[in-house]
């Protein structure tokens, strides 16, 4: 008698084909039998197009970016302190136009959460922008010192609280005062004898406060994304992730202070990714596991065409990235890997997993390089230019997508979808994108 396999036991191929039946087979309470069946008709394509098989027709992911706040005649400031405002606004956006999966106001920042934590990485409307801002900027910086390397190595957790969070949180400066934990041993209260301190006490409480906040936004941003799949629209079911090159280029070293790295310290920056590229794994894969998720979301900030050179690429930027790839690959996770800028001369290199296991989403990528190399084994994603969504027409958006269609979608695994993000532009091009792939991207 055949006995059901423990998850420990599963291939790769068997995890993820798991998760793609959760997402299919989701138990949701549709609103009626229109929209259950248009749930499975949706989240089909985009798992046919993910394992590069053919479904009915091109899938289609909408360059949204914070296009509904303006439809809905708001700005990004409004709807980044207003929760209910960005509920109405992404609401109104699915009375208005068609989509293949759900979107949801949860990439609008809650302004009131990053105020209340003194975030010093990003600058958004009214807060280092001008309240005109359509979108939030990085704040570059030095958030990790070059002497500061065996820190992280040596205790990742110690470093980020009680150097790197004082550094990019004004309301967890104290954090800088406390003990490590390690110091914590049988007899613990001393260590919690830094809170005799009112600036300690004051973070702590600053800590409860910020989350009663995020429990206000997730509660919006969970019933609206039930609401959508009772609908008929499957979310995405994403997690976040970032390359180890880009988590220690972005948010600790600065682009400054990881291309002096790559030079005057090689060895120990390589160190430093390998163990970033663990935790990384671990805490993406705990991140799922919470989520259900099917995929995890790569924006590759550091490592296009113009950045580094192809052997920089090779020896810095690629194997701690790959590193991580194959540990969610093995959890049944699909890596979806955005290439901001060009990936032309990566593309020979990074074709190294099995068919259907990770997806490109190119942003000024040659797809036609793109489809021939990773084609036959990767689903593509892509590439709508943002200038043609902002200054175009419908005509003109749909003759691109018509070219994109006919180059990339034969044999299937291709989705039709924007080389980046929009916040403003004609809104009629949206629909000029869905009506192309109805019209040229089917299949049966």
């Amino acid at each position: 008698m055949q006995t059901e396999k423990k998850w420990e036991d599963l291939t790769p191929l068997e995890k993820r084909e798991l998760r793609y039946e959760s997402w299919l087979n989701a138990e949701v309470n549709f609103a009626g039998p229109e929209a259950r069946k248009n749930y499975r008709e949706r989240a089909q394509r985009f798992v046919s197009a993910y394992k590069v098989e053919e479904p009915d027709r091109v899938p289609v992911t909408l360059p949204l970016g914070n296009w509904p706040v303006y439809l809905a005649g708001f700005d990004l400031h409004t709807c980044m302190y207003d929760y209910e405002k960005s509920r109405q606004a992404w609401r109104k956006f699915y009375d208005n136009f068609e989509t293949d999966a759900a979107v949801s106001p949860g990439m609008v920042l809650p302004a009131k959460i990053y105020d209340m934590l003194g975030y010093r990485l990003y600058a958004w409307p009214g807060h280092g922008l001008p309240l005109s801002a359509t979108n939030i900027q990085f704040v570059e910086g030095e958030y990790m010192m070059e002497d500061e390397y065996k820190l992280l190595i040596n205790d990742p957790s110690d470093f980020w609280l009680r150097v790197y969070m004082p550094r990019i949180f004004s309301a967890f400066e104290p954090f800088k005062f406390l003990s490590p934990l390690t110091t914590m041993i049988e007899a613990p209260g001393a260590w919690f004898m830094s809170f005799m301190s009112p600036e300690l006490q004051a973070a702590a409480q600053k800590m409860i406060d910020v989350g009663k906040e995020f429990t206000a936004w997730t509660k919006m941003i969970g019933e609206f994304s039930r609401w959508a799949q009772e609908s008929g629209y499957p979310a995405g079911r994403m997690t976040f992730c970032k390359a180890p090159f880009d988590t220690i280029g972005d948010t600790l070293r600065g682009t400054k202070g990881i291309i002096m790295d790559m030079f005057r310290r090689p060895d120990t920056l390589i160190e430093a990714m390998d163990v970033v590229a663990d935790f990384t794994i671990k805490q993406t894969v705990a991140a799922a596991k919470a989520s259900n998720a099917i995929t995890a979301f790569f924006p590759l900030h550091k490592g296009a065409d113009g950045f580094m050179s192809p052997k920089q690429f090779e020896k810095f930027y690629w194997p701690s990235l790959k590193k991580v790839l194959e540990g969610l690959l093995a959890e049944g996770i699909k890596p979806e890997l955005f290439a901001e800028g060009t990936y032309t001369s990566r593309l020979e290199t990074v074709n190294e997993f099995p068919k259907g296991a990770v997806s490109w989403l190119f942003d000024k990528t040659d797809m036609a390089a793109a489809k021939k190399i990773l084609g036959p084994r990767c689903c593509i994603s892509g590439n709508v230019p943002s200038s043609l969504m902002v200054t175009g027409g419908p005509k003109d958006v749909k003759e691109y997508c018509r070219k994109i269609i006919e180059l990339c979608a034969p044999g299937g695994g291709f989705i039709l979808a924007g080389g980046a993000q929009v916040d403003q532009g004609n809104p009629e091009n949206l629909r000029a994108m869905m009506e192309a792939a109805k019209e040229f991207g089917r299949y049966k």
